[in-house]
């Protein structure tokens, strides 16, 4: 990274640091500010979901039958299944991980080469040898070595219990159902966001307009939270720029 490129990111980082320092200062003493309800189609970066559809299949009716082929089931039920219809995501992590790696090598290797003669002087006895201080027996010599050790380890534990209302912003042409749901939660001087997101089959629906989270395709999960708490626990931004520009 040349000095031209670290001067820019230090500018950006200087002018983002004002920034953040000013809202910083003209939200003293106040709750932070939750996010406005909107349209989660109309916000940045959205975009419908498009995944491989089976062949479609056309509504056919036998005679006196109030059955059609791409009914779901024969009695009507109030699960969502149309854009706009609102479903409960019950939220359900209880992971565990431990990973442990050891890895150890090493080479060892030696190379050598004899010359018998030297830009056209050829050494047929040892004191001619002696006289240009040169050993034709060992006139290159190459000994290299490599030793590598290396050791890692996860140990990882991670619970998560809650629910969320989400919204069924597409209908796929398969019928399975793209959702999304956000909920904040404002106590005291932090919010706690929860996003959910992803594509259920409306037979995985409950009775009860409940689908668990195992349920969702393509699940997007994120909990965290904005704040007081959260925000002495990040580094500074002149931390983070350095962290950024350090090779070591």
């Amino acid at each position: 990274m040349n000095i031209a490129k670290i001067a820019t990111i230090l500018t950006l980082t200087a002018a983002l640091g004002a920034c953040n320092t000013m809202d910083r200062l003209a939200s003293v003493g106040q709750a932070p500010v939750l996010t406005a309800i909107a349209d989660p189609t109309t916000t940045a970066g959205y975009q419908p979901v498009r995944m491989p559809m089976p062949e479609p299949i056309a509504d056919t009716y036998q005679a006196n039958s109030l059955y059609r082929t791409s009914a779901k089931g024969f009695f009507k039920d109030e699960r969502a299944h149309r854009v706009g219809d609102i479903l409960t995501v019950v939220v359900t992590i209880d992971d565990t991980a431990q990973i442990n790696n050891n890895t150890q090598r090493s080479r060892n290797s030696t190379n050598s080469a004899g010359m018998g003669g030297l830009f056209g002087a050829v050494f047929s006895n040892a004191t001619d040898a002696a006289e240009l201080n040169v050993d034709p027996q060992a006139a290159i010599d190459f000994t290299s070595g490599i030793n590598d050790a290396g050791a890692g380890s996860v140990n990882r534990s991670e619970a998560l219990e809650t629910s969320v209302a989400a919204v069924v912003t597409q209908v796929l042409p398969n019928g399975n159902l793209v959702i999304e749901g956000r909920q904040e939660v404002r106590v005291n001087f932090e919010v706690r966001d929860l996003i959910v997101a992803g594509i259920v089959r409306p037979s995985d629906i409950q009775a009860n307009n409940t689908i668990p989270s195992t349920k969702i395709a393509e699940a997007r999960i994120s909990y965290g939270g904005r704040g007081q708490i959260t925000d002495v626990q990040q580094p500074r931004y002149g931390q983070q720029a350095m962290d950024a520009i350090l090779p070591f």
